[in-house]
């Protein structure tokens, strides 16, 4: 059963940092894409990055491109988000997300199909 538990969300100053972690259990990194997403009240869900393999590259959404770094480590078997330089547009609720390589690969036509519950991140002063 694949099963995502996310971590690290919480409050932060415009211009700070957190880390996202979510912990996946029922598959590994090796043939599985692997994706963070976020919703903010009243907007529509976004893909915020996406690593399709542990050997391949990694998708970033504009607006966060030298900002966040998505990572995995296969020997814990987590993803994590690295946030820097903080927005308060950054505000959402943050899901990690995952599906097959071989039929999902990050493929912007529909969401993966495995989800975490979501933990909130606030940038506020």
């Amino acid at each position: 059963e694949v099963q995502l538990v996310e971590s690290g969300g919480g409050l932060v100053q415009p211009g700070g940092s957190l880390r996202l972690s979510c912990l996946a259990s029922g598959f590994t990194f090796d043939d599985w894409s692997v994706a963070w997403y976020r919703q903010a009240p009243g907007k529509e869900r976004e893909r915020v990055s996406c690593i399709s393999s542990s050997e391949g590259g990694t998708y970033y959404l504009d607006s966060v491109k030298g900002r966040f770094t998505a990572s995995l480590d296969n020997a814990r078997n987590t993803m994590y988000l690295q946030m820097n330089s903080l927005e308060p547009e950054d505000t959402a609720v943050y899901y990690c997300a995952s599906d097959s390589l071989y039929t999902w690969g990050c493929s912007p036509r529909r969401p993966a199909d495995y989800w975490g519950q979501g933990t909130q991140v606030t940038v506020s002063s």
